[in-house]
């Protein structure tokens, strides 16, 4: 079983930056693809960024493309999210997520995080 959580959600206004942490515990996910959705009040569930295990392959969506950076640390067993240029639509609670797939934009991944809130002021 993996365990994954979030953080270094907050609220920051716009054009600040924000690094998210997820740490991951129970199995090591050195072999295994990580991942960001976000969920936005009233919105469905979107892919963000993945990642796959060697860090070779990334996999970004286009509305933070140029301002997001996914990276992991494997030693370490945890994953990150650099986010600069933030905008009010960016807030949303963000999800890390994990399985043994490619880095692909699809909610079908096997293991998930209870997610950290974003909050973007304009």
């Amino acid at each position: 079983q993996v365990q994954l959580r979030e953080s270094g959600g907050g609220l920051v206004q716009a054009g600040d930056s924000l690094r998210l942490s997820c740490a991951a515990s129970g199995r090591t996910l050195s072999m295994y693809t990580m991942g960001w959705f976000r969920q936005a009040p009233g919105k469905e569930r979107e892919f963000v960024a993945a990642i796959d295990w060697s860090a070779s392959r990334t996999n970004y969506a286009d509305s933070v493309k140029g301002r997001f950076t996914i990276s992991r640390d494997n030693a370490q067993n945890t994953m990150y999210l650099q986010m600069n240029s933030l905008k009010p639509e960016d807030t949303a609670v963000y999800y890390c997520v994990s399985d043994s797939g490619p880095p692909r934009a699809t909610t079908k991944y096997d293991y998930w995080g209870q997610g950290t809130q974003v909050t973007v002021s304009s």
